[in-house]
C-alpha cells in the first residue's frame, strides 16, 4: 500500500511527492528531538524521475531565503556517450547528510553538528564563517551565504519535519522523484529501496556514507558533483528567470 501523507504525519515514515496526494492536516508529528523514537532522515532520488525543471531549487530558495547565486539543492546535467549518439543526464544535488560528515571535525567552533535524526546542521550563532567546512565537502554542497556571512546548506528543511510536513523540494518535485522518509522505519519507502540494494550514493570510495541515494545513477556519474543547472540561471533576484 503507498504511503500517504497522513503515514508521515503518524510515524514520520514518509514519502514520496507522488504518494502524498492527500493534503497536509492540522495535526503535526513529534519534534524528531524531543520524540523517544530514534530516525535517522534520508532522501532516495529517482533519476529516470528527474526532468531538469528545477522546482526543487525554486521551492529551495523560497522557503530557505537562500541568496542569489547561491543554492542549497540544484539539478546539474552531464553529458554521457550513448553508443554513437550523446544524452544528457540529470543529477539533483544536495548535502548528503554523511553519517562520517567530513565538514563537521574541520569546524573550529563547532557550529556544525548532527542531529540524532542524522540531519547535518549549521549553528549559524556560533559560525564563523570561515569556510573551513565548504571547503571539506567533498559534495560541493555548501557556501557562504553572503547575506549572513555564516555557511549555509541543506537541512533537509528540518524546521518542516518538525511540523510534520516534507522538505520543500519533496513538495515540489514535479515528477515525484525525490523521495524522504525514515530509514528506522522499515515500512517506509526509503528503507525499502536502500534495503534492496539498488540506491547507490556518490563518491562512495570516500567513506562518509551518505544518506541521499540515487536510483539508476550511471556509474560514470558517481564520482561527479560540478555541472550546470539546467533550464535557467539565477540574475540579481530569484524572482527573475531566464533560459539558459
Amino acid at each position: 500500500m503507498a504511503d500517504t501523507r497522513r503515514d508521515f504525519l503518524e510515524k514520520l515514515g514518509i514519502l514520496s511527492v507522488g504518494a502524498a496526494a492527500a493534503p497536509a492536516t492540522a495535526r503535526a508529528a513529534p519534534s524528531p528531538a524531543a520524540s523517544p523514537k530514534k530516525h535517522r532522515y534520508a532522501m532516495v532520488v529517482d533519476i529516470a524521475k528527474c526532468i531538469g525543471c528545477q522546482a526543487c531549487t525554486v521551492s529551495c530558495i523560497f522557503e530557505n531565503a537562500v541568496p542569489p547565486d547561491s543554492f542549497r539543492t540544484i539539478v546539474s546535467t552531464y553529458e554521457v556517450q550513448e553508443g554513437e549518439r550523446a544524452a544528457m543526464v540529470m543529477l539533483p544535488r544536495l548535502c548528503n547528510h554523511c553519517a562520517e560528515a567530513p565538514c563537521i571535525p574541520v569546524c573550529p567552533v563547532g557550529a556544525t553538528y548532527q542531529r540524532p535524526d542524522g540531519v547535518v546542521v549549521v549553528d549559524a550563532d556560533q559560525c564563523v564563517g570561515c569556510a573551513y567546512c565548504v571547503q571539506a565537502c567533498p559534495y560541493d554542497a555548501r557556501f557562504i551565504n553572503h547575506a549572513t556571512q555564516k555557511a549555509d546548506k541543506c537541512t533537509f528543511c528540518a524546521h518542516r519535519l518538525e511540523a510534520g510536513l516534507l522538505p520543500a523540494c519533496v513538495e515540489s518535485c514535479v515528477g515525484g522523484a525525490r523521495i524522504f522518509g525514515d530509514l528506522e522505519d522499515p515500512g517506509s519507502t526509503v528503507a525499502r529501496l536502500v534495503a534492496n540494494g539498488d540506491a547507490k550514493v556518490l563518491k562512495p570510495e570516500l567513506g562518509t556514507k551518505p544518506h541521499v541515494f540515487y536510483l539508476g545513477l550511471d556509474e560514470r556519474l558517481t564520482g561527479k558533483v560540478e555541472g550546470e543547472p539546467t533550464l535557467w540561471r539565477p540574475q540579481s533576484d530569484h524572482a527573475q528567470e531566464t533560459r539558459a
